[in-house]
């Protein structure tokens, strides 16, 4: 039997066929790499709560044996609650999530056992302008924040040069990325008071 190509049933019918055959590959492909994606995304967030606490690691796998033995995660009002004892100090963590320039920013932050002070801050995944907003993921960014004094409940990312103090509870903000420096202030100022709740601190 004879298709004729110029026919609106043989151009449908192709069509259909060609669109199938692509669903069944991509519904393939999903499904093995699903499995990949969230495993990488759960190493993500264990290797951002260790960065945050200061706890370090050599790589991936000493990431989550180290994750593992060290790091007790509690569901406390739909908030996951991570803790571990640092250096003789109880140290607690939180994910979370916020709105930067662009699109959603996630991260852990944590902070001592009388939310007075900043431990380490790091983030999991953010879609600010790379260059731009995208440098809070570098060092000098993060770094900051350890050991920073939580004042009035927040963290001021500043738009102009503060000193090296670490009880003034101010940071540098990020040349030419104004509103993502000021996303991740309100971020913080949103989870300090959630942290101070669930940890029972007034």
């Amino acid at each position: 039997m004879r298709f004729d190509r110029d026919s609106k049933f043989y151009t449908v019918t192709f069509t259909f066929i060609v669109s199938f055959v692509f669903l069944i590959v991509l519904s393939g492909l999903n499904a093995m790499t699903s499995q990949q994606v969230k495993k990488n995304q759960e190493l993500f967030m264990v290797r951002a709560v260790l960065n945050a606490m200061g706890i370090p690691y050599e790589n991936d796998e000493e990431a989550i044996n180290v994750f593992k033995s060290k790091i007790t995660v509690e569901m406390k009002d739909s908030y996951s609650l991570f803790s571990s004892e640092v250096d003789g100090e109880t140290v607690y963590a939180i994910l979370f999530n916020g709105s930067g320039l662009w699109g959603n920013i996630s991260g852990v932050l944590a902070v001592d056992s009388n939310v007075s002070r900043i431990v380490g801050i790091d983030f999991i995944s953010q879609s600010e302008t790379p260059g731009l907003g995208g440098r809070i993921e570098e060092s000098w960014f993060k770094e900051q924040f350890r050991n920073e004094a939580i004042v009035n409940d927040k963290i001021v990312v500043s738009t102009a040069k503060v000193s090296d103090s670490k009880d003034d509870g101010l940071v540098d903000a990020i040349t030419g990325a104004t509103l993502t420096s000021k996303s991740i202030e309100k971020i913080i100022a949103t989870y300090i008071p959630v942290l101070k709740s669930l940890l029972g601190v007034n």
